[in-house]
């Protein structure tokens, strides 16, 4: 039996060239969701089950940081750069790693879909930027 030490400093995120390494939300500060299931299922009046590939890999990349966070200021100029721009100017590859783990997501094309739901309140909130991703290759490992 060993004992396992799970460390959120040892995130690493990587957002087209731009590392976001502090600022993070208290909590939950990185969500990856897939948007579709890998296979889906049907059943035939028999009772015969068909599986099918979905080969639809888009997941959808919540990074939750402080309002004072300076990589809010970095994904906002990206992301006006790419509104503003032609082809894609805001497509980039990203990397999320846990450097104490086995856990990494990468993909060569992910965007900001939108930015961040703002609130100013009494004390400082976070912000939630919502991103794509195109076909990105992932392992849930341990730590």
């Amino acid at each position: 039996m060993s004992t396992k030490v799970y460390d959120a400093n040892e995130v690493t995120l990587v957002f087209a060239g731009i590392p976001i390494d502090s600022g993070y939300a208290d909590g939950e500060f990185i969500r990856i969701a897939q948007e579709s299931d890998d296979f889906t299922d049907v059943v035939g009046t028999d009772g015969e089950v068909t599986r099918s590939k979905t080969n639809d890999r888009r997941t959808t990349i919540s990074v939750i940081l402080m309002q004072s966070s300076v990589g809010n200021a970095a994904l906002s100029a990206l992301n006006n750069l790419d509104r503003a721009a032609n082809n894609g100017a805001g497509v980039g590859p990203i990397l999320i790693a846990d450097r104490q783990g086995t856990s990494v997501f990468a993909a060569a094309e992910c965007w900001i879909s939108k930015p961040p739901d703002v609130s100013y309140d009494r004390e400082a909130t976070a912000r939630e930027w919502t991103l794509r991703a195109a076909c990105p290759e992932r392992f849930d490992g341990g730590n």
